[in-house]
């Protein structure tokens, strides 16, 4: 899943998520200490402007630059959001640059899932989070020809942050929102780790 997979996707449609941030993320941000956010994976921008609307400086990256142009559409011009069109997976962001780290529904490829995985965890700040939310694999269903079981879980990444962690979430849980088109997805799993 390259640059011209996500630009395909994100350019056959008009819109491709609900508009709506993330649950899981509302919810798990809502009791943080405003600071600096990285989105990773900001797709068409919902989280981002969540996140810039409850006062956080956001960092929002995506791969795809069609998806980064729709969120800048969508987007108000005084938003405290930087829009970055980079592979996170293949160059990791700055180290401890975040006081929060979004990383929902973000394909980290087994093959080379670890390091893209630390890579992205460094730059959560020491007395940061990290918050990973990805569909549960045990389900079994492939989306867009994709198999799940290619991929880290967020369960995954946390065996991997080692002893400067505290895992504070680790869980499989039901989806409050319906899943993309044709996934089929009911369960996603979600991490939240804090950085001493």
């Amino acid at each position: 899943m390259d640059k011209s997979f996500w630009d395909g996707m994100y350019s056959a449609r008009e819109r491709n998520w609900s508009g709506n941030p993330n649950p899981v993320l509302m919810q798990q941000a809502s009791g943080l200490t405003v600071g600096r956010a990285l989105d990773v994976g900001c797709g068409e921008g919902d989280d981002a402007r969540w996140l810039a609307a409850q006062g956080w400086t956001v960092t929002a990256a995506d791969i795809s630059t069609v998806a980064l142009d729709r969120a800048r559409r969508l987007t108000a011009a005084d938003a405290a959001i930087t829009w970055l069109q980079a592979d996170l997976s293949a160059a990791p962001p700055p180290a401890e640059s975040f006081d929060l780290v979004s990383v929902h529904y973000f394909a980290l490829p087994k093959a080379n899932g670890s390091t893209a995985a630390l890579g992205i965890a460094q730059s959560v700040a020491s007395g940061g989070t990290l918050l990973i939310v990805g569909h549960a694999i045990r389900e079994g269903n492939s989306w867009n020809g994709i198999s799940p079981t290619d991929f880290l879980e967020p369960h995954d990444v946390g065996l991997l942050l080692g002893d400067g962690w505290s895992i504070e979430l680790d869980e499989t849980r039901s989806r409050t929102t319906p899943a993309p088109e044709g996934s089929g997805h009911t369960h996603d799993t979600v991490l939240r780790a804090r950085r001493h």
